[in-house]
């Protein structure tokens, strides 16, 4: 377990039993999934403004956030990283308009 995605996910889990006064994570997972994903909705719009500033090491930061609160809200929605990782996985052998077409009803 090595993978930095994989050791965040064990963090969360870990914190998620902790006291919500002294644990951000335990905090966020205390307020819920709407919470959550108000928060992840927020650190999207801030990665997209520092990538529109050209803001390198902005867009490092936010894009850290942002993986974080995606990891605690998928925690909170009983979903692995492992399943993340497969669902990549199964497309990476098929081109993104295949798989976009594949969505449409």
């Amino acid at each position: 377990m090595t993978d930095p995605l994989f050791r965040l996910e064990a963090l969360v889990a870990g914190r998620s039993a902790a006291d919500p006064s002294a644990s951000y994570t335990a905090r966020l997972l205390a307020d819920g999934a709407p919470v959550i994903a108000r928060k992840l909705g927020e650190e999207a719009v801030e990665t997209i403004i520092a990538a529109l500033a050209q803001d390198r090491n902005a867009l490092v930061a936010e894009a850290a956030d942002l993986l974080f609160h995606l990891t605690v809200l998928l925690h909170a929605k009983g979903v692995g990283m492992a399943e993340v990782a497969d669902e990549l996985e199964r497309r990476e052998h098929q081109s993104g308009l295949a798989e976009k077409a594949a969505r449409l009803p």
